[in-house]
């Protein structure tokens, strides 16, 4: 950190905060600063407290105990519209955007003053919009519905929205999980500029090594409480891995050398119109774990959900252990035994507001019929199965999986699919957004299935992850295949020269 911000006012500071959810303690005596201009990276596990700290800024959450206050003044009765009014914003990992509204719309509604009886001028609202836009390096159409956009996009959309509300306090949860590596070195470019500007920047990410490009100081959250607060120029990754799991960790990529088995899937020229997939010929064999890599909107997910029936193919085949299948639907693709945990899991992977044995059991429903009776307690002995195999923290099987942090929820969404004993596991983004240590356990899993003979599709963004759990790498551009690698001679610079569209491979 340098001697100027040092030197910087504090605007943020949070004395002894303390809360309880249902007689667990989320936050034990958490004291917390943020200064002007700088970045301070907020770290830890899945369930160490980040959440409900960030709620506690935001005025979402009111603390039983402890102090908040902001440019030197006590907050009271804070609230999510008395922080918007006093300059601090929050972006999301999951976008709080209004998909049936334009992004002009929306980035509007972020940063307009209520007035009645006023006419709007829409003209200056898309300019602005623009602008902004503009300003975070994107060039998203403002006229576009925010439901037609990808997940970086709305992000992006999240972000310039942010800006135009000109936030001196900006709090940043995940931002660059969706992006592109061209895309979050514009991020970065806008973090530095906002940081000229005296914006303090709370930055939480799971991806340790971007922290040492943006951050000036981490504070590390571990079981509620702050085990410490460092410059970052003074801690190593490994440490920062040491502090947050209260351990040595190993392997973050922990490979298993599995026997690979015969032809589980294979797609001959298998394409769609409506997905924008284009010839698809590939092979996935049992114990084989075959990373997806390529750029956003190169059809990676797209070809997941082609696959699964979720939009299904117009041309080519698919064929499952040696024998041609017709996939048109979901149902179909469950009956033949493939499982598809989607990217977006808060909309797509779980059911936030159904309990955790409820969405363990949902799509294995049909083997806990008794004729015209449910089988209650099934579903609970399979729920309390899979709580104790992924290590999902909850305070009960019937808490609401809105309740339980990132990681947990994906583990939940996991086990909804291995309950039904797929011979074929299609995982779109695994660990996007969830801490070292769930990361950890996710990809002990897969080699543990892998083991078992499950053959696994894993669509990834993050190339360490690519290349530390596949055993070959497919790499998509424009909906096609634009080659495919061995996990002995690929590299990062490999596959983004396919991604990119070049030719020259680099040794």
């Amino acid at each position: 950190m340098d001697q100027q911000s040092r030197n910087a006012r504090v605007i943020l500071q949070l004395k002894n905060i303390a809360k309880s959810f249902d007689g667990v303690a989320a936050l034990k005596g958490v004291s917390f600063e943020l200064r002007e201009g700088e970045v301070h990276a907020l770290v830890g596990e899945n369930g160490a407290g980040k959440s409900t700290l960030i709620k506690t800024i935001t005025g979402a959450v009111i603390p039983d105990g402890g102090t908040v206050e902001f440019d030197g003044h006590l907050l009271v009765d804070h609230s999510p519209a008395h922080a918007k009014a006093l300059g601090i914003a929050a972006i999301y990992q999951q976008p709080a955007l209004f998909p049936e509204l334009t992004v002009t719309e929306n980035i509007s509604l972020g940063i307009e003053k209520p007035k009645s009886w006023r006419r709007i001028d829409w003209k200056t609202r898309e300019t602005r919009a623009t602008e902004l836009l503009h300003r975070v390096g994107s060039r998203i159409d403002p006229a576009l519905d925010v439901q037609s956009l990808s997940m970086p996009e709305q992000q992006l959309v999240e972000i310039a929205r942010a800006l135009g509300a000109n936030a001196r306090v900006l709090i940043m949860d995940e931002p660059t999980a969706s992006l592109a590596e061209e895309e979050t070195q514009n991020l970065y470019r806008v973090i530095d500029s906002l940081k000229r500007d005296g914006v303090a920047i709370i930055y939480i990410s799971h991806r340790l090594e971007e922290l040492e490009v943006v951050a000036d100081r981490v504070t590390v959250l571990r079981d509620g409480a702050v085990v410490e607060t460092r410059s970052m120029a003074e801690v190593s990754r490994s440490e920062l891995i040491r502090l947050m799991v209260g351990r040595e960790l190993s392997a973050v990529f922990p490979k298993r050398q599995v026997e690979i088995g015969p032809v589980v899937l294979e797609t001959r020229a298998l394409s769609s119109r409506l997905n924008n997939v284009e010839n698809i010929d590939f092979t996935v064999r049992a114990g084989e774990i075959v990373g997806l890599a390529g750029l956003v909107g190169a059809g990676r997910t797209q070809l997941a959900r082609t696959i699964f029936g979720l939009e299904p193919a117009d041309r080519g085949e698919i064929w499952l252990k040696g024998r041609a299948v017709v996939i048109n639907k979901p149902s179909a693709a469950i009956r033949h035994g493939i499982a598809y945990v989607p990217e977006d899991r808060r909309r797509h992977g779980v059911v936030l507001e159904m309990p955790i044995d409820a969405n363990v059991t949902l799509a294995s429903l049909d083997k806990l019929q008794r004729r015209l009776t449910f089988d209650r307690a099934s579903e609970r002995a399979i729920a309390e199965k899979y709580v104790r195999r992924l290590s999902i923290k909850a305070p009960a099987l019937f808490s609401a999986v809105t309740t339980l942090s990132g990681g947990n929820q994906q583990k939940v969404a996991l086990s909804r699919w291995l309950e039904t004993r797929p011979v074929l596991l299609i995982l779109d983004e695994p660990t996007q957004g969830i801490d070292v240590g769930a990361k950890a356990e996710i990809h002990s899993l897969m080699g543990e299935l892998a083991a078992q003979g499950t053959a696994i599709i894993m669509i990834s963004s993050d190339l360490p992850e690519i290349l530390g759990m596949s055993d070959r790498i497919v790499v998509m551009r424009n909906g096609s295949i634009a080659g495919s690698f061995e996990r002995a001679e690929a590299n990062q610079q490999n596959i983004m020269a396919l991604a990119l569209g070049h030719h020259q491979m680099v040794a």
